[in-house]
């Protein structure tokens, strides 16, 4: 892995690291903040899968649609189709929670199913990362 393509890698996951933080401390906190833990999985989910991307010197588009970014990494690792329930479930966090004319936010598990998704995901980018040869 080139040592810039690494370094951007790196930055992507540390983001996607955040956004797993801020979605935990949303739905522990008092209140639960469920939209907004639900939102954060999905964008350290897509963080996630970007730094992948980069990693491997792949062109970023300009995307929220985990689907689109799995069949990106897909690519590259077959194995990454395994998300591609997980990248369905979580791709309407983007949006649907964060406006008016739809629910206020999910139930407290559905939110906790994202952050475990989304956990799944990025501790998989993360050991592909440590094991280059693997992906």
């Amino acid at each position: 892995m080139q040592p810039e393509a690494r370094r951007e890698a790196d930055e992507w996951l540390q983001r996607a690291d955040r956004d797993l933080i801020i979605a935990a401390r949303a739905i522990d906190g008092v209140p639960a903040l469920a939209d907004q833990a639900a939102y954060h999985a999905q964008q350290a989910t897509e963080k996630a899968l970007k730094s992948f991307l980069a990693a491997h010197n792949r062109p970023l588009q300009k995307t929220h649609n985990l689907e689109r970014l799995v069949a990106q990494c897909r690519g590259v690792d077959p194995t990454f189709g395994d998300f591609l329930a997980s990248a369905r479930t979580l791709n309407p966090y983007a949006t649907v929670f964060r406006y008016p004319g739809g629910p206020l936010e999910p139930s407290r598990d559905e939110a906790q199913r994202a952050i475990q998704l989304a956990r799944e995901i990025v501790d998989r980018v993360r050991e592909q990362l440590r094991n280059p040869e693997d992906g």
